[in-house]
């Protein structure tokens, strides 16, 4: 039975749930205007990921520079790969996000 004391706990789980929240710019990604400059904990952890993504760019650009076109390729491809596993999980993580705001119900 849904009770005055259990929606109140539930704002307050949700309230401090969104106040830790830490601010990061994202590369990459499309979520990275002013409005959405507070983000999640994660997606500091996503930033280190594009950086690393990015450095895995370069290596690749100084190994075609190099000649070393076998390294080259690979590089490049486990960028993609880190890309594609970086999406999934920004919409697993979305997902979980939205699912965890419809528990909260809408009018008090």
């Amino acid at each position: 039975m849904i009770t005055r004391s259990n929606l109140a706990e539930q704002l307050r789980e949700y309230q401090i749930r969104s106040k830790n929240e830490w601010a990061s710019v994202s590369f990459f990604t499309s979520t990275s205007s002013p409005s959405n400059l507070n983000s999640s904990r994660v997606d500091v952890v996503s930033v280190i990921w594009e950086l690393i993504i990015l450095a895995f760019l370069v290596f690749s650009a100084i190994s075609l520079y190099f000649r070393h076109m076998r390294l080259a390729i690979i590089l490049v491809f486990v960028t993609m790969l880190l890309l594609l596993c970086m999406k999934i999980t920004k919409q697993v993580r979305l997902n979980k996000k939205k699912k965890r705001r419809m528990l909260l119900p809408l009018s008090m």
